[in-house]
């Protein structure tokens, strides 16, 4: 983990029940629970319990635990009633992609039609 040693993330005091925050699903791996600033009707994030920077931190170190980061984030489609309908997992790595909190987490979305993402092209509405 590259931020071992360092402050704990807003992630980890939500794990450890110190925030308040409307969990979905947890397991002894993962941590589900809904976005405070939701981007659709379905909006659920997943974190790993043990902190690692960005996903492709995490894929280089536990290619194990991002499969159940994934898992979670099916079991999370399920529970939400959209896993038929279809559902979006996005994972944001670094600044320029929009991530915020640096501990990975994959945002669940769904629940209903979902728009292209990144800039926008020109001539398509």
């Amino acid at each position: 983990m590259s931020d071992a040693g360092a402050a704990e993330t807003l992630f980890e005091r939500i794990i450890a029940g110190e925030i308040p925050a409307d969990v979905v699903y947890q397991d002894d791996a993962t941590f589900a629970f809904r976005d405070i600033n939701p981007q659709a009707r379905v909006h659920v994030l997943v974190v790993p319990r043990k902190r690692y920077r960005n996903v492709g931190e995490l894929a280089e170190a536990d290619p194990g635990l991002l499969s159940r980061v994934l898992l979670t984030a099916r079991k999370v489609a399920e529970i939400e009633g959209i896993s038929v309908s279809g559902y979006r997992v996005v994972f944001n790595t670094d600044a320029d992609a929009g991530q915020t909190v640096f501990h990975v987490h994959a945002h669940v979305l769904g629940g209903e039609q979902l728009g292209m993402f990144g800039k926008p092209q020109a001539g398509v509405h």
